[in-house]
């Protein structure tokens, strides 16, 4: 079985996304998906402004109840409606929070995710040679 090597150095390039830009709410916690009203947000969500991503919404946030602002976690998503693949940061989550982001994004047949721990690991290949 092939292992998922955790680079310190990609988590730091996402605080760094995180941190120069401004979360904007689009989902407070307990609001319906615009879409699929039985979808209800188990945490805020929205996205990081003035950055980009493949709907050219911006970086998609699930934003927890703890006060750490570091991206502990991010999940990545296989949407077959959509035919794309998006990767959300979850920031401030406890893992019962982690545990009811997956409960809501895997709800459906046509869209699959899964979910990626931060590490402080850095593998050999992570650094370089300049």
């Amino acid at each position: 079985m092939a292992q998922l090597e955790n680079n310190a150095f990609f988590w730091q390039k996402l605080d760094t996304l995180y941190f120069s830009s401004s979360v904007v709410i689009t989902q407070p916690a307990g609001s319906s998906h615009p879409t699929y009203i039985n979808l209800v947000y188990p945490v805020d969500y929205g996205f990081l402004s003035d950055t980009l991503s493949q709907d050219d919404s911006g970086i998609a946030v699930y934003k927890g109840s703890l006060s750490d602002n570091q991206v502990n976690t991010v999940i990545i998503a296989a949407d077959i409606l959509k035919k794309d693949i998006e990767v959300k940061l979850l920031v401030g989550c406890s893992v019962a929070e982690e545990d009811a982001i997956l409960r809501f994004v895997n709800q459906t047949d046509f869209q699959k995710t899964i979910l990626i721990r931060r590490g402080n690991e850095v593998p050999s290949w992570g650094f370089s040679e300049q």
